[in-house]
């Protein structure tokens, strides 16, 4: 029987198409995970040419071959990206191989462009949405509150709103949002971060990009940081670009992960000095159930609530009681952040008699920061938005993996 298949597939002038090795990476874990996935990276630009579809990665797993979802971004590099899920030991190597074939095809994530609003979903649920569209603020208030370009709500895997805009207390706070409070343009002290003192605003310029995929879904957008001029005009001081990139969470775990980068430049020949003030840059303000009794801090440093505000740290969770359930954040700085280990400002625990969060990372806290013409400045972040209590060894494995990518070696094939 076999013979007589073999015949007809020779004779029928049918090919048979084995699967071809195209690379293989090795990868070392040398701090502990406590089980968290981390995302991971390696260019592809030399060593794959078959387009996506084409392509097949497994992990190996005691001689067995595991499909694993990827995505591959073509920028400048073509970077292959995918999750990896380890175990708990402190050290670890896995192996993974790209083969040529067809890969499987699971749920994407995805970002829908809707009403001023770009919202990212995994399996139906929202996970962040961005508001591009200008948002005023309610009725009776001063339209100068008016704000382009933030993200809220931030919801945790469960569903929950853990972010607040235009609180009554301060209506310029915007969930998730990055101006800088006091700033020298062109001999004027001018405020991005306080809308209503209208000496400037930060808005939305356009979308240089959309990415979904198997593993994360990416908007890029440009946003203006205008000042309002003594003689009624507008200048951009600084051009922004920002990156917020959203990983797919899989079924079973309680967290997923968000990229914040930002890059600014100086939109004009006239350089921005942003002066030390006591908070500004990325600021979260948090769901209006968190209060002094319900949520806490916790910093890499080990600091809480009652003594976090001004010192430095390279992680920060907050969490707290939210919808009879549990969620937080984890903030985490990127080491070649400026003036990194970055000051945090960290709300009082009496703040509006009742606790309020607001949590920032705050790079100009304790000293200035030059931005001159022709020159690029990158900040950093990501976060670990969760369900359930995160314990500080979580955090600081999230923040080590942030902080230190995994090392790929790649052996390509013989």
């Amino acid at each position: 029987m076999i013979r007589k298949i073999l015949s007809l597939i020779l004779f029928s002038g049918i090919s048979i198409i084995y699967p071809q090795s195209i690379a293989k990476f090795e990868i070392e874990l040398p701090e502990e995970t406590n089980g968290l996935h981390i995302p991971v990276s390696v260019s592809i630009d030399d060593i794959a040419f078959l387009p996506d579809t084409a392509m097949i990665l497994f992990e190996i797993e005691n001689e067995k071959k595991i499909p694993v979802p990827f995505q591959i971004d073509s920028g400048e590099k073509r970077i292959l990206n995918w999750i990896i899920k380890p175990g708990k030991s402190k050290q670890q190597k896995i192996f993974f191989e790209l083969e040529q074939g067809v890969p499987e095809k699971p749920e994407q994530i995805k970002a829908v462009v809707d009403s001023g609003k770009l919202t990212i979903h995994s399996d139906e649920k929202g996970l962040l949405q961005y508001n591009f569209k200008t948002i005023y603020p309610p009725a009776g208030i001063d339209t100068a509150y008016k704000r382009s370009s933030f993200i809220h709500p931030l919801w945790s895997p469960h569903g929950q709103i853990l972010t607040r805009i235009q609180p009554p207390d301060h209506y310029h706070h915007y969930g998730i949002w990055n101006p800088w409070t006091h700033v020298l343009f062109e001999g004027d002290t001018v405020d991005f971060w306080n809308l209503g003192d209208k000496k400037g605003t930060v808005r939305f310029a356009k979308f240089i990009s959309i990415s979904n995929g198997y593993i994360f879904s990416e908007y890029k957008t440009l946003l203006d940081h205008v000042v309002f001029k003594k003689n009624g005009s507008e200048k951009v001081a600084i051009n922004e670009l920002q990156s917020v990139r959203v990983y797919k969470p899989e079924d079973d775990q309680d967290y997923y992960f968000v990229d914040i980068n930002i890059e600014m430049n100086c939109a004009s020949e006239s350089p921005v000095l942003l002066l030390e003030y006591r908070y500004g840059g990325l600021g979260l303000r948090t769901t209006e159930q968190w209060n002094k009794d319900n949520s806490e801090v916790l910093t890499s440093e080990g600091k809480t609530r009652k003594d976090a505000d001004g010192t430095k740290a390279r992680w920060c969770i907050v969490q707290g009681e939210v919808d009879n359930d549990y969620a937080g954040v984890v903030i985490m700085s990127y080491p070649t952040n400026y003036n990194y280990p970055e000051p945090l400002r960290i709300w009082p625990e009496n703040q509006n008699g009742r606790g309020d969060m607001f949590v920032n990372f705050s790079p100009t806290k304790d000293k200035n920061w030059l931005l001159e013409p022709g020159k690029k400045y990158v900040l950093k972040y990501r976060f670990v938005v969760f369900n359930n209590h995160l314990s500080k060894e979580e955090a600081e494995s999230a923040w080590q993996y942030f902080a230190n990518s995994p090392k790929v070696t790649v052996h390509l094939k013989n």
